[in-house]
C-alpha cells in the first residue's frame, strides 16, 4: 500500500503503479498531528480514518497484526520539507496507534529523487538521465561529470514534488520493485519523530523556547 502526500500526484501514481500488487491510498492535505490529538479525535479526523480503515487491522491495544490487508506500507511523500513534516506526522500516527506495524518492519519511506541530471550524448546521440537525491550528490556526480568531459543540460531539473514526474520517471525511481530505493522505518525512526513532534508541537512551552534558543535553526525552513 503506497500511502501518497497530495491530489496532484495520484494520476501520475496511479499510471505508474503495477494494479496487480501495488494500491493507492491518497492523504489530501496535512494530516492531523495526533500527538496533540485525543483519541476520539484522531478517530473522527478524515484521513487517519481512512488510513486505519484501508489497512483494516484496527488501532491501538485493538490493533492486529494478522488482519492487516497489506504487507507493507510505503509513506510516499515529496523529497522536499513539506514532504518530510507529512511522513513525519504519518510516522506519529502509526507509532502511536498501529506501532505492530513498524515493530514488524513492515513500514517503509519510499525515496524519490530530488533531480534530474540530462546528460547530453555525443555525436547527436540521445543522452542519459541520472537521479540524485541531495544537493550534494547532484553536486558530485556534476564535479564528476566535469572531469570526464561531459556536459548536462542546464537548468538541472529540480523536482518540487511527485507531481512533476511523469509516470514512467515515477515507476522507474520510486515504485518499481527492481529499481526503487526505499527505507525501512524503524521504531527509533517513530519514536524521534513523535519525541520531535511533542517538542515543537506539544502544550509544554518551556522546552520549545529552550530549543529554539539553542538549536542551530535552518531559517529558510521556517514559515514567515
Amino acid at each position: 500500500l503506497f500511502i501518497v502526500e497530495g491530489d496532484s500526484a495520484l494520476g501520475t501514481t496511479k499510471a505508474a503503479r503495477n494494479s496487480e500488487f501495488q494500491a493507492i491510498l491518497p492523504i489530501r492535505g496535512k494530516i492531523l498531528n495526533v500527538q496533540k490529538a485525543s483519541l476520539s479525535q484522531m478517530l473522527e479526523d478524515k484521513e487517519c480514518g481512512s488510513i486505519i480503515q484501508v489497512i483494516g487491522a484496527g488501532s491501538g491495544k485493538s490493533f492486529e497484526l494478522d488482519e492487516a490487508r497489506y504487507g507493507r506500507i510505503i509513506l510516499m511523500s515529496d523529497a522536499d520539507v513539506d514532504g518530510a513534516h507529512i511522513r513525519c506526522l504519518l510516522l506519529t500516527l502509526m507509532y502511536r496507534y498501529m506501532r505492530p506495524l513498524i515493530d514488524s518492519g513492515r513500514v517503509f519511506a519510499a525515496i524519490p529523487p530530488l533531480h534530474r541530471i540530462e546528460v547530453m550524448g555525443g555525436g547527436g546521440k540521445k543522452g542519459e538521465y541520472i537521479y540524485t537525491y541531495s544537493d550534494d550528490e547532484m553536486k558530485k556526480v556534476t564535479a564528476d561529470l566535469k572531469k570526464t568531459g561531459k556536459r548536462w543540460k542546464e537548468p538541472i531539473q529540480r523536482y518540487k514534488g511527485l507531481g512533476e514526474m511523469d509516470a514512467d520517471q515515477l515507476r522507474e525511481t520510486t515504485m518499481d520493485p527492481d529499481a526503487r530505493t526505499l527505507r525501512r522505518i524503524t521504531v527509533s525512526d517513530a519514536a524521534a519523530s513523535e519525541a520531535m513532534f511533542e517538542l515543537l508541537m506539544g502544550s509544554d512551552v518551556a522546552p520549545r523556547k529552550e530549543f529554539i534558543a539553542n538549536a542551530e535553526i535552518d531559517r529558510e525552513h521556517i514559515d514567515a
